[in-house]
C-alpha cells in the first residue's frame, strides 16, 4: 500500500503547507502522540519511520502499522475532530512537518484535489485493516508472521546477494503485537520459517532468502 501522500502533492502544495507549519525531530523510541489525546495538529513524516500502536483489553500493546516518509499522520482526528486513536512511536530517529488542525482544514477546503487523495488514504488503510482481520482469522501465527514480513520486505527491503534485506528497529514483543500473538509463537514461527529455508534473522535484521515461499506462505 502505497501511502506517501507527501510525495504526491506538487511542489506549490508542499511549500504552502511548509509555510503553515513547522519541523519537529523525535529520538527513537519517543512518542508523537498518544492514544486519547486531544488532536490539535497533523503530521507529514520527512525522515524515519514510526510504529501506529494501540491497547488490548488486558493492557498489551497492538500495533496496528508501520508508516514511513511521506506518510500523513493523525488525518482521523483532523477529520471528526475527535481524540486520537491510537499511539505514534518513534522507530528510529525522525522528522515531520507539524500543521496545526484549523490551518490544515483550511488548506484542504482550497484544495478539493488533495481532499480527494486524503480521502483514497483513508479507504486505503480501511482495506488494509479489514485483510489483517481477515489474516488474523484464517491464518495460523506462522502464516501471520510471514504475512508481516513480507510486507516489510516489499516496502523497506534492499536486495543484496542473501538476499532481500530487512533492517528494521522492530522487537519480536512489537511483532508479537503486530500479529495478534504471544511472543512465544512469534519465536517458534520465526523458527519455522528459518527451518524452511525462508528466512535468516539476526540483531534487528532480517534476510529473506525466499521471497516466493514466504509469498505462498503468507497466503
Amino acid at each position: 500500500m502505497n501511502e506517501g501522500l507527501w510525495h504526491q502533492l506538487t511542489q506549490a502544495e508542499t511549500a504552502e503547507l511548509r509555510e503553515l507549519g513547522m519541523v519537529r525531530r523525535w529520538q527513537r523510541g519517543e512518542v508523537l502522540f498518544g492514544e486519547g489525546e486531544r488532536s490539535e495538529w497533523v503530521l507529514f513524516l520527512l525522515t524515519g519511520r514510526v510504529k501506529v500502536s494501540t491497547y488490548a483489553s488486558d493492557g498489551t500493546t497492538v500495533v496496528l502499522a508501520i508508516r514511513d516518509r511521506g506518510s500523513l499522520l493523525g488525518e482521523l482526528s483532523a477529520i471528526d475532530r475527535e481524540p486520537r486513536s491510537a499511539t505514534v512511536s518513534a522507530l528510529e530517529d525522525v522528522s515531520g512537518l507539524v500543521v496545526p488542525i484549523g490551518s490544515f482544514q483550511r488548506f484542504l477546503d482550497e484544495h478539493g484535489r488533495v481532499a480527494v487523495l486524503i480521502t483514497r488514504l483513508v479507504v486505503a488503510r480501511l482495506r488494509d485493516a479489514d485483510r489483517k482481520r481477515i489474516e488474523y482469522g484464517a491464518f495460523d501465527t506462522t502464516g501471520r508472521v510471514a504475512a508481516r514480513l513480507l510486507e516489510l520486505a516489499e516496502r523497506f527491503g534492499e536486495q543484496s546477494a542473501e538476499g532481500t534485506t530487512i533492517m528494521m528497529p522492530l522487537s519480536q514483543e512489537e511483532l508479537a503485537g503486530w500479529t495478534g500473538a504471544s511472543r512465544e509463537a512469534v519465536t517458534k514461527a520465526l523458527g519455522t520459517l528459518r527451518s524452511a529455508g525462508m528466512i535468516e534473522t539476526g540483531r534487528l535484521k532480517v534476510v529473506v532468502r525466499d521471497l516466493p515461499g514466504l509469498r505462498a506462505r503468507a497466503t
